[in-house]
């Protein structure tokens, strides 16, 4: 049996409909194998088998409703379509409700066994791929498969983020919106020694002032109006792991002279309270502005930003690595069939192209949407955001041609040599568009 195309196996254990329903299908194109029995039509059924079931019910030894039992043992989305006589109709919709894909009525006529059949086939290519998606996504390991992309910028994210993890040490992630902040501080915590503690994020924009510093600090009982019981803050909280505090920036100029002496001393004092109690917690704090600058023009306070400056992460916004678009984007495809339980649509090199010249102001996340939208046939080919007429039409023409030599070069080891030959290019002109782009041999070499 051929496992690598779609396949039927037909059960009947009358040879004249065993016969005509395998001509049937055989004359729409499919390949079928028939079987006058159940039990030997089970060695061939696993969960990657690529086909589907038609079977008869009635059948001496093991009966169709006995052999959907066992099919679904071996893989509960693998379709198996019934053939049933006028009175096991009741019993075939029970069938249905227990997990048959379908059932076909006798006498039937061909174009319902090869509507039934085709659209069973269809089902199980879907659940196979988005089994194969879902195998590619967990296959990524490491930080690799958290924060995709090949550009030097988010190689040094990730070479940061494994160099200073398991430090302890208080971290400030810049980067514009949409860029990926919360994942860098979440990978900051997942491959620490505090990966077993709490990884707790607060945005300090979503809240009001009257409100945020019970949300860190935490209160007891009668602290204020309405506080009528003691309430453990975030900081408290996160003892032993992480504290992500986003848009640090937005954070009122009182509670950021609090947050400097909880850096400084490891210990905090509830709203209401006398006692100090000492946390052992990691803060990293994430902004969308430039704190240097907004310390010198007296809107941060400088202490604070020395204070978290330690060690800095900043993440590049998408337009400045185009080079990773391709693979984000196709990440977020992938993540998207799972989600929405759709195919893989293709993405030609014309449509990547364009992806590669737009600016997208909203970063990663505007990507990822728009991978979504794409996956469910809500693009088209004159899809456009606000962003995508930014780049002039050589700087399009440019990017495209360095993907194109970067996808070469990755194929071919990262040997010039064959790498031209492919491109039909001299190898001196090869090289001077691997020095125009910045490309470097050594970053395309297999690992």
């Amino acid at each position: 049996m051929n496992e690598g195309q779609a396949t039927v196996i037909l059960i009947d254990d009358e040879e004249d409909v065993l016969f005509s329903s395998r001509q049937t299908l055989e004359l729409e194109g499919i390949t079928v194998f028939p079987f006058d029995a159940a039990e030997p039509a089970m060695d061939h059924v696993s969960p990657d088998w690529p086909g589907v079931i038609v079977t008869d019910v009635k059948m001496p030894s093991m009966d169709g409703m006995e052999l959907l039992r066992r099919v679904k043992e071996v893989d509960s989305e693998l379709p198996v379509i019934l053939v049933t006589g006028h009175g096991d109709v009741p019993m075939a919709l029970q069938a249905v409700r227990d997990g048959a894909y379908d059932f076909i009525e006798k006498p039937a006529p061909p174009e319902y066994l090869v509507d039934a059949v085709g659209r069973a086939l269809a089902t199980r290519r879907l659940v196979l791929e988005n089994r194969a998606l879902r195998r590619e996504l967990e296959s990524f390991s490491g930080m690799d498969g958290r924060i995709v992309g090949c550009s030097d910028g988010i190689e040094n994210v990730r070479s940061t983020i494994a160099n200073i993890a398991d430090t302890g040490v208080d971290v400030l992630i810049s980067g514009e919106t949409g860029t990926g902040k919360e994942l860098v501080a979440r990978c900051l915590h997942e491959f620490s020694s505090r990966k077993d503690g709490a990884f707790v994020a607060l945005n300090c924009g979503a809240l009001p002032e009257s409100i945020i510093e019970s949300e860190l600090f935490g209160h007891e009982a009668g602290a204020f109006t309405g506080a009528a019981k003691r309430r453990i803050g975030k900081i408290e909280f996160a003892g032993g792991g992480t504290l992500f505090l986003d848009e640090i920036e937005s954070m009122p100029f009182g509670l950021q002279v609090k947050l400097l002496r909880v850096l400084q001393e490891r210990s905090v004092e509830r709203l209401g309270g006398n006692k100090t109690i000492p946390v052992d917690v990691r803060v990293v704090a994430a902004t969308k502005v430039d704190l240097d600058e907004a310390s010198r023009k007296g809107e941060f306070r400088e202490d604070l930003y020395y204070r978290l400056n330690v060690a800095n992460i900043v993440i590049p916004p998408l337009r400045d690595r185009s080079a990773d678009i391709p693979l984000l984007f196709q990440h977020f495809l992938q993540r998207a069939c799972i989600k929405f339980g759709r195919a893989l649509p293709e993405t030609r090199a014309e449509r990547m192209s364009e992806l590669m010249a737009r600016t997208w102001p909203g970063n990663v996340r505007e990507l990822g949407n728009f991978a979504e939208r794409y996956v469910l046939g809500l693009t088209d080919g004159n899809d456009q955001t606000p962003s995508s007429a930014a780049k002039s039409l050589p700087e399009r023409v440019e990017a495209f041609e360095r993907q194109i030599i970067e996808e070469a070069l990755r194929r071919n080891g990262a040997q010039v040599s064959k790498t031209a030959i492919e491109l039909g290019i001299p190898r001196k002109k090869l090289y001077l568009r691997m020095q125009k782009y910045g490309l470097n041999r050594g970053d395309f070499i297999p690992s």
